[in-house]
């Protein structure tokens, strides 16, 4: 990973398009079933839309039926970092890129795998970086 990334608040407004910036720096989501990568099949590496860090593998993307793009893994563990969430009268586990954190969803103990992890991530947080 490289140096933490930070910019002020006018420096994302202009890096960012607006749904980008509701997304990964006021924490929203994006209605399920409408982000571009939620039914993304290519070969490559999903990118935080912030700083370009690698976030998640294609290889690690499944369908969940959720309508956002699922991941069972990040990209290395140095990829991603974690925070409690009590918004909205929940606990839930929040994910944010860890160079830039830039919020991208949330992770929950009901994925896939034996690491039965599911990274709901916002595809307004991602950019695709395909496979040659």
């Amino acid at each position: 990973m490289k140096d933490k990334l930070e910019k002020i608040d006018e420096e994302w407004r202009q890096r960012l398009s607006s749904e980008q910036y509701r997304v990964t720096r006021c924490k929203g989501t994006e209605p399920a079933f409408t982000g571009q990568y939620w039914d993304h099949k290519e070969d490559g590496v999903y990118r935080c839309v912030g700083c370009g860090e690698p976030l998640f593998d294609s290889e690690a993307k499944y369908d969940s039926g959720t309508g956002w793009p699922s991941f069972h893994a990040p990209h290395t563990e140095d990829s991603v970092r974690s925070e409690t969430d009590r918004d909205h009268g929940m606990v839930r586990t929040e994910v944010l890129c860890k160079r830039c954190d830039a919020h991208l969803g949330h992770v929950f103990p009901d994925g896939p795998g034996s690491g039965g992890t599911r990274y709901c991530i916002n595809s307004a947080a991602l950019d695709f970086e395909k496979s040659d």
